[in-house]
């Protein structure tokens, strides 16, 4: 074998283990298809200290399915991020745990056609969303009710306008603090409690956390939402 072969040979088998060391690493795949999506890369990241962390990337090229791939430590927030050079932000948001996660869109309705099938983190997350989204329908209807009493200048109507903007708040407020502690054993209770409910009091972020099992206390959201509980 001569000498330039042996070179050859070693970078080959150190890509090789790289390859295989990488293969090792990875836990946790996302995989899915961006329908219409012709160029474009997506991202998958997660929230670093400071900033946003890319996790993988890949391109798209004329096939709009994706596979990305990272290793997890435990069930986490992830984003799936495509960038399509129109100077805007795309992004969707999803729980993420060991093993496969499916995430079916389009190019049109990034964000709102997202269809999300895999951890069970997931799935809780899916259930109190759909929950969320009635009552922002009923936000924006009353904006939209807010808007005309004050063009018409009808002040009564605005007085119970306002009745009940609050009533929904207090009610969207209310459905959070009982579904984290309802789901105490997962990761989506202290997720919600720490970024769901900004404004609660004390009291029920309190609640929330004491209601939480060992093991989800001891875990990332777990342990942010116990430092939140000690400052306060």
């Amino acid at each position: 074998m001569t000498k330039l072969n042996k070179v050859l040979s070693l970078v080959i088998l150190a890509l090789l283990l790289v390859s295989c060391s990488k293969e090792t690493k990875a836990n946790f795949t996302l995989t899915g298809n961006i329908k219409d999506l012709k160029k474009g890369v997506v991202y998958l990241q997660k929230d670093g200290d400071s900033s946003i962390v890319d996790l993988d990337s890949m391109i798209i090229n004329g096939e709009p399915n994706f596979s990305l791939q990272t290793n997890l430590k435990e069930p986490v927030l992830l984003y799936l991020k495509l960038f399509k050079n129109d100077g805007e932000e795309h992004y969707i948001p999803f729980f993420a745990a060991e093993g496969v996660t499916e995430l079916n869109t389009t190019l049109k309705n990034f964000n709102f056609d997202a269809n999300i099938k895999g951890a069970s983190q997931q799935d809780l997350l899916n259930e109190y969303t759909q929950v969320m989204s009635r009552f922002n329908d009923k936000n924006l209807n009353l904006m939209q009710a807010n808007f005309l009493a004050q063009k018409e200048n009808d002040s009564l109507a605005l007085d119970s306008i306002i009745r009940a903007s609050n009533r929904l708040i207090k009610t969207k407020y209310s459905y959070t603090i009982q579904f984290a502690i309802n789901n105490k054993d997962s990761e989506v209770a202290p997720y919600l409690a720490l970024y769901e409910m900004p404004n609660a009091n004390p009291v029920y972020i309190d609640s929330i956390y004491n209601n939480l099992t060992d093991k989800i206390k001891a875990s990332l959201y777990g342990m942010r939402l116990g430092k939140v509980v000690n400052k306060k």
